[in-house]
């Protein structure tokens, strides 16, 4: 088998390790990996949006399974574009697509649907905006439709913040194109959860749930991000609240979506805030959640490559029970740029403490180094998320989010402080993090 990542964070380095253990004997490729990636797969000089690129590349290749990773690429039409030449992929067409790339698209279909989420009004012009959230007041959420890297939804805790963060995406182009139409919401109060659905547009194998922490503060404070950090499981989200989930929110939007003309393959996430009156949905995306994917898959006590390959290729996950995970806990502290999500330098050299996981190779992979991933027996995995190999041949940074650190437990503090200890012994100039992942878990820190 010849198995194509696409895409070069954190979220494609845990499936690459993922699915290296599943299958030791298959080829790897991916593109531009990060140096924690090309410890694992051969390299693809490829951009991740090149759709025509990879789909000739993957063609003369003879690639067996793709699986993308990152937004874009699928909003753009990948998926589209490598079943038109007959390549199996992970993941769903532009159309279905959409319940991620516009907001004011999946606000429409969860209506449609009958899916719970909150209250909102959709508008394109400043004017119309700034009325209708001088009438509204705060607290509120205002949110830019299209992909903005996680950074597009604002939570207002004043009238002031929710005029200037609408201003800013609809009259002064803060966003480009994805804010120019935005999504106004209702506040909801409660905890959020992530859950990640593999489905084949009309039954859905369900993965472990996870809490992301969005803010770039400690104590939730700051603007949102991409994701610095998360957790698995989440304490209280049980079997059936889960089926509640199934029911209530995965069944109706893929039979929505098919019912649109979009039918939706691959894995749909659903992000959930646990109300008092239930779990309500906070946003869909069509693709792994990042961090979410660096806790959820290690915790996997079975393959995974095995669903993915089934709806790669049109198959039915009918009757296919969720995985089952082990009773361990997972956490990661993502290691970040100074000024991260704001402007940052890169080029900054990383220096990881020798010793600091276990110098063995994967499965299948000759080439253990510097760049090792560690194993979840001994208790800690380092995923490479913005990294690159400077002329020197060190490691160095090279985006916002920069390493994800993930920790192992028999529960959340003892998960929490394997990847504290790590965190902090991993060294690069302008390194933040933040210290109180799974705070909500285990009390006050």
């Amino acid at each position: 088998m010849k198995i194509l990542i696409v895409g070069h964070g954190g979220r494609e380095h845990a499936l690459l390790w993922k699915l290296r253990r599943d299958a030791p004997g298959a080829s790897f490729f991916a593109t531009r990996p990060n140096p924690g990636m090309a410890a694992l797969a051969t390299p693809v000089d490829l951009a991740p949006n090149d759709l025509e690129g990879l789909a000739t590349w993957a063609d003369g290749e003879g690639i067996t399974l793709t699986i993308v990773g990152p937004e874009v690429p699928l909003a753009q039409g990948i998926g589209d574009v490598f079943r038109k030449r007959g390549i199996p992929l992970f993941g769903p067409s532009a159309a279905a697509a959409r319940i991620e790339s516009s907001k004011a698209f999946a606000k429409q279909l969860m209506e449609r649907a009958g899916v719970p989420s909150a209250a909102h009004r959709t508008f394109t012009k400043w004017p119309e905006a700034e009325a209708y959230l001088k009438d509204q007041g705060a607290p509120i959420v205002v949110k830019a439709s299209g992909l903005a890297a996680g950074k597009g939804a604002v939570v207002c805790g004043t009238e002031a913040e929710a005029l200037s963060a609408a201003r800013e995406m609809l009259a002064e182009a803060a966003f480009g194109d994805a804010g120019r139409e935005i999504v106004i919401e209702e506040f909801m109060e409660g905890e959020e959860i992530s859950v990640f659905g593999i489905t084949d547009g009309r039954h859905v194998s369900l993965l472990l749930p996870s809490q992301d922490h969005k803010r770039a503060g400690e104590g939730d404070t700051g603007p949102n991000t991409g994701g610095m950090g998360a957790y698995a499981p989440v304490p209280g989200v049980d079997a059936t609240m889960l089926d509640e989930v199934r029911e209530q929110v995965f069944l109706p939007v893929l039979e929505a979506l098919e019912n649109s003309a979009a039918p939706f393959r691959g894995l749909l996430y659903a992000g959930l805030m646990l109300t008092p009156e239930g779990p309500r949905v906070v946003e869909f995306n069509a693709r792994f959640g990042d961090p979410e994917t660096q806790v959820v898959l290690p915790l996997m006590d079975e393959p995974l490559l095995e669903l993915l390959v089934a709806v790669a290729r049109g198959g039915s996950i009918e009757g296919v029970d969720d995985p089952v995970f082990t009773g361990r806990v997972a956490l990661n502290t993502v290691l970040t740029s100074g000024g991260y999500p704001g402007s940052y330098e890169k080029g900054k050299e990383i220096h990881i403490p020798q010793g600091l996981v276990t110098p063995r190779s994967m499965p299948g992979n000759p080439r253990p180094g510097p760049d090792e991933t560690g194993d979840p027996d001994d208790g800690l995995l380092i995923f490479h998320a913005g990294t690159r190999r400077n002329e020197a041949g060190r490691t160095v940074t090279a985006g916002g989010r920069v390493l994800s650190v993930v920790g192992f437990g028999a529960d959340v503090a003892e998960a929490r402080e394997r990847s504290l200890a790590a965190a902090r012994a991993i060294d690069f100039e302008g390194k933040t993090f933040r210290p109180d992942i799974g705070r909500r878990a285990v009390g006050s820190l």
